[in-house]
């Protein structure tokens, strides 16, 4: 179910180009929006599931088609009847995603046929006065294509029957949006971005926030556990910088016991941090650092990100700050900075930007090769190295191999002599020394060929 990082639709955003339009998908709830959008993709990017509503925030794509990308938005399904909090803010994702389209694909169940909640979707897109294509959808056998005719009472031109899930249509589908859309768009991120993914447990104020972070309801937030089920891509500028903002579903203990949806929205979060610059880690200042919180901070560090644990909810906090930092230092080996923040009522919002910016630089950062080395001496003098069988350990000269995040290459005269509580007290001290505190450094001590 991982997603093939070097097809089109995953590399544009990294392309810096311009798109050539936005197209908006909507329906009623399992009709197949996410299936479509993966078929259109090319991707397994959407979370698709036999059980109706699974998408509920709007996800953004890229996709390409006779030498255009174009910006697809999947949207959870809209059900106007449903009077529950969840749904109505789901409609509301939606109706956001189809005022900033240039081009709307309502699709439709062929087989269920005409339904109350397709008429009440059709009079907001006839409302909305965007080009819209009616799409049949469902239709597995061609010969079933006189399915699509009973759309045509919608009033919003001529259905087009197609199968999302075995890919009938689809390419004629591609041929009339490209046609279609205006040939220009908002710009395609590029590499100078920040990613940061957001993880934490369940219900720890994740979307709340990224939506304080952006100043909209981007994201759908409720006090059910779970709410959110994808990794949302939002994209932020501020003070001339690009960031890359992606909401994520709460990461549990044992991952191996989840199955379904929540097997699949976990899997989405850990290809966000795989992706991710820089992590914040939430962690509820009304129950304090727990032990899920320790094993969602050892994740981003197993994807490389550098860390921020963000201190959330901090106007109903009850935790003693100078506590939680002594607790990080204590378990967690990149000895993360720590942020309180209020989403509810701002507090700390604008310095946490400010502070992702710091963790981005010096997790993109080289140390200069003289003031490596320079550092090996003082530790040469600062604490004997290991030794066995009369040889001691010699840390000979080191350089930086790579950036983002930072690796260290240093050489030794024997490798073998090298103990894992060495190992350590080398990488503390140089996260002390060039100030790296939550940047995942790697250090390989090889032998001096």
């Amino acid at each position: 179910m991982s997603e093939d990082s070097s097809h089109p639709a995953n590399q544009a955003l990294a392309t810096g180009e311009s798109l050539a339009g936005t197209v908006a998908v909507v329906g009623f709830p399992n009709v197949g929006k996410s299936t479509l959008v993966n078929r259109l993709t090319q991707t397994r990017a959407a979370v698709v599931h036999e059980t109706p509503g699974v998408t509920r925030d709007r996800k953004e794509l890229v996709c390409e088609w006779a030498g255009q990308r174009f910006l697809l938005v999947d949207t959870g399904g809209v059900d106007i009847a449903d009077p529950s909090p969840i749904t109505r803010g789901v409609a509301d994702q939606a109706r956001a995603a189809v005022a900033e389209a240039d081009l709307v694909l309502f699709v439709l169940d062929a087989r269920a046929g005409l339904t109350p909640g397709d008429e009440e979707i059709a009079a907001i897109l006839r409302s909305s006065r965007k080009p819209v294509l009616v799409l049949a959808n469902k239709i597995d056998d061609p010969a079933q294509d006189a399915l699509a005719l009973e759309f045509h009472r919608l009033g919003l031109g001529d259905p087009v029957p197609l199968s999302a899930l075995h890919g009938h249509g689809t390419g004629d589908l591609l041929d009339e949006i490209v046609e279609l859309l205006p040939g220009r768009g908002r710009p395609a991120v590029g590499d100078e971005a920040i990613r940061v993914a957001i993880l934490g447990r369940p219900n720890v104020g994740k979307s709340s926030l990224l939506n304080a972070l952006v100043g909209q309801e981007r994201v759908l937030v409720s006090e059910v556990p779970g709410t959110t089920r994808d990794a949302i891509d939002t994209v932020l500028e501020r003070d001339g910088r690009t960031f890359v903002l992606v909401d994520t579903a709460g990461l549990r203990r044992k991952r191996r016991q989840r199955q379904g949806i929540e097997y699949y929205s976990e899997l989405r979060a850990l290809q966000a941090a795989d992706r991710a610059d820089v992590a914040l880690v939430l962690v509820d200042a009304a129950e304090g650092l727990v032990e899920q919180d320790v094993a969602v901070a050892e994740t981003a560090r197993k994807a490389q990100c550098s860390t921020l644990v963000v201190l959330s909810k901090w106007d109903v906090g009850t935790v003693e700050i100078d506590e939680i930092r002594a607790e990080l230092r204590r378990r967690l080996r990149q000895r993360p900075p720590l942020v309180a923040v209020s989403a509810r009522t701002g507090r700390g919002i604008g310095r946490l930007l400010e502070r992702v910016v710091e963790q981005y630089e010096k997790h993109s950062a080289r140390i200069p090769t003289p003031e490596l080395n320079r550092f090996l001496g003082e530790l040469r003098q600062a604490r004997q190295p290991p030794s066995r069988n009369g040889k001691r350990l010699n840390l000979l000269y080191g350089t930086q191999v790579h950036a983002r995040p930072p690796r260290i290459r240093i050489f030794v005269n024997d490798p073998s002599l090298l103990t894992r509580d060495y190992g350590y007290w080398v990488e503390n001290q140089l996260r002390e020394r060039f100030q790296l505190a939550g940047i995942p450094v790697a250090i390989d001590f090889v032998r001096r060929s």
